[in-house]
């Protein structure tokens, strides 16, 4: 992108510090309001839950230890969720940033009430508050919040608290970055519209959504003034070295945030940090490693969850392989040759949910192929069995790769595993798929799985073996345990 300097204050105009425009602080002042009426009932629920404990353990009354202890853990859990709110409201308004402060301000003022308990030498003090207050006013508050998002939900076009936000930059850059905003639940932006070079076109179309062009990257600031843009993200570069900081100087009184968007994809924020040189804001990106001992971790938790998850499928396999018999002849376990870690092979073990002849029929099946890439995927598939429907509509077929796992063959999370005739179709990136074990879950599993297309697929798996954690591999295992209850996309 291309842009001359934004026009700024010249003259006695330079003197004064820009004002803030007069919709952009009514906007502001409504936003102030709904977090304070949000603070106010936050402490309020916190409060009455420290009272109902203070008075249940009691019995009605309360000494004057136990009401000092609910008033700390109170007030100190309050004012730190109130802070953690304000630092959070700056990483986006999704899910995960109206949870988050829960979680740490939780953990501040258990720490404070435990700090109260050693001073008073008295453990009595924890005993309610971990128990109910805790649970009670946690609780609470996230069903408050969900609660707000689906009032806000029903008044997306009039009343949102995602900020207004203009996007500038080309088409393409333009493109990109309105579909990653789309698809992550994470950071809420509004998008009131495109600023784009020469300024001919009125509107342009992403993903079936038109989005309207309000101008050039040099009419920006203007922009801004007139439509009550709170956030201004750059979405391409510039040859003007200058423009970004003449930009951000014509916005003050017009927005709230500048926020540039880099080129850089898929990368975990745990693998970014910023640092500043002689003025200069520098981004530090982690590269993924695949060492011994980051693998040894892995194959540690892989083992342990295998052990547990096989007690209970060793119970419930005597029943699925009945009902695979009587529904059907042929075997109770399929097995199908696929790829794991750098390219070796291995058999993958599952229930049997096709047709004994399930392989020979596949060519007849290849014209109606309905999968993505070189995937195979028919949604009303001929060969699946009665049983084998349901099974896989639960992701049940796949429980006998806890085994697979426990040999060693594949890890718990991971990238989907690829038939041979898959991987002979791979090129260039596609192939840093094989750079870790294939999992029985994944996040192609907890974000679509059959529903998503080969482009999204790959791209999930790699940002997988780029990114992956151990904390990530747990998070991903609580979200298949919710997947298989709520399955989507899986046939």
């Amino acid at each position: 992108m291309s842009a001359a300097a934004p026009t700024l204050a010249t003259g006695s105009d330079a003197v004064a510090a820009p004002r803030v425009m007069p919709l952009l602080e009514q906007r502001l002042t409504e936003v102030r309001r709904l977090r304070t009426r949000s603070g106010v009932v936050d402490t309020v629920i916190i409060a009455a839950a420290a009272a109902a404990a203070t008075l249940w353990h009691g019995a009605g009354g309360a000494d004057l230890p136990a009401v000092i202890a609910a008033g700390v853990l109170a007030a100190v859990w309050a004012v730190a969720l109130v802070v953690a709110r304000a630092r959070s409201h700056r990483h986006g308004t999704g899910r995960r940033w109206e949870l988050a402060p829960i979680a740490h301000s939780t953990v501040i003022g258990v720490a404070a009430l435990a700090v109260v308990a050693g001073v008073e030498g008295s453990s009595d003090a924890l005993v309610p508050h971990l128990s109910i207050t805790v649970p009670l006013a946690a609780a609470a508050l996230v069903s408050v919040r969900a609660i707000r998002r689906a009032r806000f939900a029903r008044r997306r076009d009039t009343d949102t608290l995602a900020p207004r936000t203009l996007v500038v930059g080309d088409q393409a850059g333009i493109a990109d970055l309105i579909r990653s905003l789309a698809d992550d639940d994470d950071i809420g932006h509004r998008i009131v519209g495109a600023a784009l070079p020469g300024g001919g076109a009125l509107a342009m179309t992403v993903d079936g959504t038109t989005y309207p062009v309000l101008g050039t990257p040099e009419q920006v600031a203007e922009i801004a003034r007139q439509c009550c843009i709170e956030t201004v993200v750059v979405a391409g570069g510039t040859d003007d070295p200058d423009y970004l900081r003449k930009l951000s100087w014509s916005l003050e009184g017009a927005a709230i945030d500048l926020i540039l968007a880099t080129r850089l994809a898929d990368v975990a924020r745990s693998r970014i940090a910023f640092e500043r040189s002689n003025g200069l804001a520098l981004t530090h990106v982690s590269l993924p490693r695949f060492d011994r001992s980051s693998m040894r971790a892995k194959r540690m938790l892989d083992v342990v969850v295998a052990l547990a998850a096989l007690v209970p499928i060793a119970l419930i396999t005597p029943v699925i392989a009945l009902m695979i018999a009587v529904d059907t002849p042929g075997g109770v376990f399929f097995r199908q040759r696929r790829i794991g870690r750098g390219g070796r092979e291995f058999d993958i073990l599952k229930f049997r949910t096709m047709t004994a002849t399930a392989e020979r029929d596949l060519a007849a099946l290849a014209s109606a192929n309905e999968g993505a890439g070189p995937l195979f995927k028919l949604k009303h598939d001929p060969r699946v069995t009665r049983v084998g429907a349901v099974l896989r509509r639960f992701s049940l077929d796949e429980l006998p790769q806890f085994w697979n796992v426990l040999m060693g063959e594949m890890s718990v999370v991971g990238p989907r595993p690829p038939l041979p005739t898959e991987v002979s179709e791979y090129d260039g990136p596609v192939f840093r798929r094989l750079y870790v074990q294939p999992g029985i879950t994944g996040l192609w599993q907890v974000s679509g799985r059959s529903d998503l297309s080969w482009e999204q697929s790959v791209r999930l798996d790699l940002h997988y073996v780029e990114n992956w954690s151990l904390g990530s591999d747990l998070k991903i295992i609580a979200r298949t345990a919710a997947v298989m209850v709520r399955p989507h996309g899986a046939y």
